[in-house]
């Protein structure tokens, strides 16, 4: 996306993939910038909180959701990490849906995190957010993921697994019961963990938990990933008559975004969707041939 905006752009950029396979790597990474080798970068996951600590400055938006997808030098020669997954995400669900009453997020990494401040930009009243590791009633209270989803407004909620309760948690089944009801009424329901990525966890299991058959025909079901095109949680969504939305808008906004950092001026119209177009439907085609 990005080289194609460069060069409709007339620049001669290029845009680099780093596989960052230990700390070490990341942090010559992050001092490529500082030494003027790299002009900005990019930063997925799993280091999108732990950058945090190897920049000068952070963003007013990076710094509630304790996560940074974009790195650049500023003005001064700092270098500063910056959030643009809030902002597209927020625009992405704004475009997509006028209701405002209740959301319903499955994860709370670095990617919940956004999901939950661009809804709570967007006014939604009701935030509930669950994920695995939330087991019981305790890790769901102690957990600092728990904390920061309450630091941003959202419910954090028990992960509704259909395993047996620990004896006693009487509490823990109503939490569960909190989300499972709170999805079949929501008017925006998020996958924001791994699961269903290519080459990642299998999605299956994560997509079985929501309650997609007892939604509203009305309801929006988002997955903020965006390869594959279909995940189990966009084809379960679809077959309940969902519409159903892959991440690959949200990439396209963020990293148009990252362009007017970098570059300071507006990218070329329309250069990023149509490369991340081309690269999705070849990815299907490969995918049907496989």
């Amino acid at each position: 996306m990005l080289t194609a905006a460069f060069r409709a752009a007339g620049y001669p950029h290029t845009y680099t993939p780093i596989d960052i396979n230990a700390p070490d790597v990341l942090t010559r990474a992050v001092r490529f910038i500082r030494d003027g080798l790299h002009d900005g970068a990019n930063v997925t996951a799993p280091y999108k909180r732990s950058v945090l600590s190897l920049v000068d400055e952070i963003d007013p938006v990076a710094t509630r959701t304790g996560a940074a997808n974009v790195l650049a030098m500023t003005e001064k020669g700092r270098l500063c990490a910056y959030n643009t997954d809030v902002a597209a995400l927020q625009a992405e669900i704004a475009e997509a849906t006028s209701a405002r009453a209740r959301v319903a997020i499955l994860g709370a990494g670095g990617a919940a995190a956004a999901a939950i401040l661009a809804c709570k930009n967007l006014g939604f009243a009701l935030v509930g957010v669950t994920t695995r590791s939330w087991s019981d009633t305790e890790s769901t209270f102690d957990a600092e993921s728990a904390k920061l989803v309450r630091g941003l407004g959202g419910i954090a909620t028990v992960w509704p697994s259909g395993e047996r309760v620990v004896p006693g948690s009487k509490f823990s089944v109503a939490m569960r019961l909190q989300w499972a009801e709170l999805a079949q009424q929501a008017d925006v329901v998020i996958q924001a963990t791994s699961a269903g990525m290519m080459d990642g966890p299998n999605g299956e299991n994560v997509a079985d938990l929501v309650p997609f058959e007892k939604m509203p025909k009305s309801t929006i079901a988002l997955d903020l990933i965006y390869r594959p095109a279909v995940t189990p949680f966009l084809a379960k969504a679809s077959a309940s008559g969902l519409r159903a939305i892959s991440g690959l808008g949200m990439l396209v906004r963020q990293a148009e975004a990252s362009y007017r950092i970098w570059m300071n001026e507006e990218p070329p119209a329309g250069a990023m969707r149509r490369a991340a177009d081309v690269v999705v439907a070849s990815s299907a085609v490969n995918e049907s041939l496989e």
